[in-house]
This record gives structure tokens, sequence and C-alpha cells, in this order.
């Protein structure tokens, strides 16, 4: 895949990040949008996903979507205390 269909894809998924972040205030709080851009960009890179065009803007908006709540909710344990993240792990290996 070229460079050349590489910018639209990276356009949309701009926007893509731009809109779920400028729509969620809990994304603004706590997420950097220039970071999720290039985080974003990475992940869908032509050469990793080189039929990103196939994938429709629905699908690929969830799949973003899913991306940045992973990394708000990484970001969030990174403020527990060892105590509080000895109880989080504890619920979670209970299920």
């Amino acid at each position: 895949m070229t460079l050349i269909n590489h910018q639209p894809n990276s356009q949309r998924l701009t926007e893509i990040v731009k809109t779920l972040i400028d729509n969620n205030h809990l994304y603004q709080e706590n997420l950097d949008e220039q970071e999720m851009i290039a985080e974003i960009n990475r992940t869908f890179d032509p050469t990793s996903v080189p039929d990103i065009n196939s994938i429709s803007e629905e699908e690929l908006t969830k799949r973003i979507k899913s991306i940045l709540s992973l990394h708000l909710v990484s970001g969030m344990l990174n403020d527990l205390t060892p105590e509080q993240m000895q109880l989080f792990d504890e619920s979670i290996k209970r299920g």
C-alpha cells in the first residue's frame, strides 16, 4: 500500500478520534487527543490493516471507541493505591 492511500485513512481515523473525544467528557479529561490520534494511526497502519477501507464507518468507530476506552480505564488504574489495586485484582479474579 502506498503513502497516498495512507493519508485519507489517517484523516478518516483522526476525524473519528476527534469526534469521539469531543463528545465524551471522560475522554476529554483523561486522554490526550494528539497521543490518541497517533496511537490509533499506528494501530490501523496500512501495513497492519491493509483492508481498512472495507471496514464500515460504524465498525471502525466502534473499534476506535474500544481502544480509547481501554486507554481510559488503564489510565484510571494507574491512580490506584497498592491496596486499591489489590482489591481490584481480587474482584477481577472472583469475576
